[in-house]
């Protein structure tokens, strides 16, 4: 069942204690739609400027990704990020950001993607977010992503948001920013209360908790032992999470499940190389024997 994803698209500039990349593909909707399409067709909306690779547009057409919604603007830049993993490849330091094309994209939804029953919205303002919700009328599960930035400038507008969505993602510390609570098992609880049915937060190298009206749980990390670029890692959490749903057809208590299960294994293999350096090596058999490893460590 197709899969609709409006996101950023990128170019980083990414350093590493061990390795440095220039201008490698990034950005929130090509995570995104990267992993997903192991598990869905999905459809690609963003915005690139005159400087972009012809070549990344042709990586993701192999893997049946829809980038009929890439809008290339005339006389614009693509989005650009820099930053430096410290040695713990935990945390980072942005070092440059340049907005350029995604400073003022405004995203325009046809027939075709109206039509998709299954809708990411990726890390972007809440505006531009609403704004994507009230063209996809046929949505039937929607998702957003958020940061820190939107919740200190546009909180009212995000607020807005939880209470149109169906699901949140965001990481811990974003979680504790917005309950204004340092204990994640209340932050979670609060940030549910706020409107959407169901909470996602991403813990990094611990994994994530997944929060609803019913049940809490907790999915922890694949123990690779690689781990070379974290970038990208949470929006392929999101892509298999959300691919493994729209193949299913469903968003049921046992199917979030799986999906979160299979979120935190693509995101395993994201790390281990820059960019989508390891997810294009990989097949739809190599996550499905991770998950099989995966289940084997959480049964006893």
């Amino acid at each position: 069942m197709p899969l609709l994803v409006v996101g950023s698209i990128a170019l980083d500039c990414i350093e590493t204690p061990t390795a440095k990349r220039d201008n490698v593909l990034g950005g929130s909707a090509v995570f995104f739609s990267y992993a997903a399409s192991f598990f869905s067709p999905v459809r690609m909306i963003g915005a690139v400027g005159e400087d972009w690779p012809q070549q990344h547009t042709k990586l993701l057409e192999t893997r049946g990704i829809d980038t009929s919604g890439l809008q290339t603007i005339p006389g614009g830049r693509t989005f650009r990020w820099r930053g430096r993993y410290l040695p713990n490849m935990n945390d980072r330091e942005t070092l440059e950001v340049h907005l350029n094309v995604l400073g003022e994209f405004q995203p325009k939804l046809n027939g075709t993607h109206r039509d998709c029953r299954f809708l990411f919205l990726g890390n972007a303002s809440p505006v531009v977010q609403l704004s994507v919700l009230d063209q996809a009328k046929g949505a039937e599960l929607t998702v957003a992503d958020t940061m820190d930035l939107w919740i200190n400038i546009q909180r009212d507008e995000l607020g807005q948001l939880m209470k149109r969505i169906d699901g949140l993602v965001l990481n811990d510390s974003e979680a504790k920013l917005l309950a204004g609570d340092e204990n994640l098992v209340r932050a979670g609880r609060a940030v549910l209360a706020m409107g959407p049915k169901f909470v996602v937060i991403k813990k990094g190298e611990h994994g994530a908790m997944f929060f609803s009206e019913h049940e809490m749980y907790v999915m922890p990390a694949f123990p690779t032992p690689t781990v070379v670029d974290p970038t990208g890692a949470g929006d392929s959490f999101a892509g298999g999470m959300m691919g493994h749903l729209a193949s299913l057809g469903r968003f049921d208590a046992q199917a979030l499940k799986e999906a979160l299960a299979y979120g935190v294994v693509t995101a395993s293999f994201t790390v281990e190389d820059f960019s989508l350096d390891r997810l294009a090596s990989l097949s739809r058999h190599d996550l499905d024997n991770r998950l099989t490893e995966y289940r084997k460590m959480l049964s006893f």
